[in-house]
């Protein structure tokens, strides 16, 4: 297996499978269903190419799609000092999160640092999840509660998530749970059973387009799923595809570990800002990031439009940023986006730099010089209306 796309096969290496790494519940079928090249993210194999880019693109935007996100490693917190644990260990206040509904969350350091930046979902009573971008956060909220003598346990259960993503996606999964599907509000979850599978599904996924996490709540499971929904979205043309690099930009939604790292704070990526919200009770980072608010930052991460010809490649390593000569900072992601139809991408700069149009020199790793000019994040209509559909919504 190679882990380059075909544009860049004179790079190519080989990826070996063995049992140091983990396999999701529908590895297999991804298999089958045509995936020539993984990732590695959060010690689990991640379908990274099926087919162009570009074709992807518009069966996502037009249509319907399934991915296989199992690396999404789902941490549970639960127990009687679960919800007071849960609302420590984010900027956010979560002291009005009803069961069922979900949040996108920050985990903070004790400096306001981004220890992670995942899809939280209140399931039940006394019960959350957080699914997780890629890092061992499960081991930071573990160290939290042992440090603090919470009644919680910490732990990886058997939940393994698949995104249904595209304009079609909810009549898909209608054929499959029934009409309620239709009742999900953005940013909240519910169980259903599909063909006898348990299964809990949230209205969230990276795309900003209509779609939804069906998560698989026996791992034994996960052909029988697959093919389900395969069988459930064939009259709409369902393709099993990679995550969207492109329409995840478009909509600005970041990469952690790339984008944003645990030396950035929410502050300092716009766009993240209101998630570091006013609360009297206390949060790891509360004080840090109070202070930081009241003096401000010293750098951005902001949006980039790359002039030229379109970019057919991600980046292997970030693009070194000039302004009158002088380097001034990085590009962390670019890609063509066939909607906008432009280069687009993140670029973190000094805060005097941060305001869109300002004009920068971007340097490839090939050396080649691209000029860029800084844009507000997300590049899409900010209510989600171009390209997504009538379920689309702002993050929660």
């Amino acid at each position: 297996m190679v882990n380059e796309r075909p544009e860049m096969l004179a790079k190519s290496t080989t990826l070996y499978f063995g049992p140091w790494y983990r396999r999701s519940p529908f590895f297999e079928a991804t298999l089958r269903a045509g995936c020539s090249a993984y990732d590695i993210y959060n010690h689990m194999y991640l379908p990274a190419y099926y087919d162009d880019p570009d074709e992807e693109y518009r069966v996502l935007s037009e249509g319907v799609t399934m991915w296989d996100v199992g690396v999404e490693r789902t941490v549970e917190i639960s127990g009687p000092d679960a919800d007071r644990l849960v609302d420590l260990l984010t900027c956010r206040d979560l002291t009005r999160c009803a069961v069922k509904q979900g949040k996108y969350m920050i985990v903070t350091a004790p400096d306001g640092g981004i220890v992670n930046d995942p899809v939280l979902l209140h399931v039940d009573h006394d019960r959350w999840w957080m699914q997780l971008a890629d890092s061992d956060a499960h081991l930071y909220a573990l160290g939290v509660a042992a440090q603090g003598g919470f009644d919680v346990e910490v732990t990886l259960p058997d939940v393994h998530p698949m995104q249904v993503q595209g304009p079609l996606s909810a009549r898909t999964l209608a054929k499959l749970v029934g009409p309620a599907i239709y009742d999900l509000r953005y940013y909240w979850c519910d169980r259903f059973e599909i063909r006898g599978i348990p299964v809990l599904i949230s209205r969230t996924g990276w795309t900003a387009l209509p779609g939804f996490e069906v998560n698989l709540l026996d791992g034994s499971r996960g052909t029988d799923l697959w093919n389900a929904v395969a069988e459930a979205g064939e009259e709409f043309g369902i393709r099993p595809i990679a995550p969207s690099e492109a329409r995840r930009i478009e909509a600005g939604i970041f990469n952690y570990g790339s984008d944003m790292s645990l030396a950035d704070t929410p502050l300092h990526v716009m766009g993240l800002e209101r998630l570091v919200e006013d609360q009297p009770q206390d949060y790891i980072g509360k004080e840090a990031l109070e202070a930081l608010k009241r003096t401000g930052v010293d750098r951005k991460l902001v949006g980039i439009e790359l002039e030229g010809e379109q970019l057919r490649a991600e980046l292997s390593v970030y693009w070194p940023v000039f302004a009158e000569g002088r380097r001034v900072g990085h590009v962390t992601d670019a890609v063509w986006s066939p909607g906008l139809g432009r280069n687009i991408g993140y670029v973190w700069v000094p805060i005097e730099l941060a305001e869109p149009g300002t004009r920068l020199e971007v340097e490839s790793e090939d050396g080649e010089r691209l000029v860029g000019v800084t844009a507000a994040i997300p590049f899409v209509d900010p209510r989600k209306e171009r390209p997504a559909g009538s379920l689309a919504a702002q993050p929660s």
